[in-house]
């Protein structure tokens, strides 16, 4: 069972998601990542969030370029804590995904870390999991 659920929008985010990859590993965090559109598959992302906490997940990472629906689709089916990544895939390179990520309604909380922030998602995400782990 993995601690954290890393959700992309497309498989041509992969690349960018490498350096995230490499230090949950580092630091010994299990994680799944999983390709999931709001857009395309909203069925799949729907339950990919409704499920994360009943499946053993503490902290869900949520990457997307352009309207970067994904992490506000996610945030707004669960109570887990969402970090949002902004990612510079359009002609307006990524200010579009992060706009969408920071303006989040009232009571659909995402955390967002900067432009391409993958390295920052992923410290982000360990803090969280330190201090759950210390509240046990």
């Amino acid at each position: 069972m993995a601690d954290i659920l890393v959700v992309i929008g497309s498989k041509s985010d992969m690349p960018k998601m490498i350096e995230c990859e490499k230090i949950l590993t580092k630091e010994g965090i299990s994680y799944d990542l999983v390709v999931s559109s709001a857009h395309r598959d909203p069925e799949k992302t729907s339950e990919l969030a409704r499920t994360a906490k009943q499946k053993g997940y503490r902290v869900i990472i949520a990457a997307a370029g352009y309207a970067a629906a994904l992490p506000g689709f996610i945030a707004s089916m669960t109570d887990l804590p969402v970090i949002g990544v902004p990612l510079s895939t359009s002609t307006l390179n990524g200010m579009d995904a992060l706009l969408s990520i920071v303006q989040m309604p009232s009571g659909v909380p995402v955390l967002s870390v900067g432009i391409d922030g993958v390295k920052n998602a992923a410290h982000a995400a360990i803090r969280i999991l330190n201090l759950l782990k210390n509240e046990t």
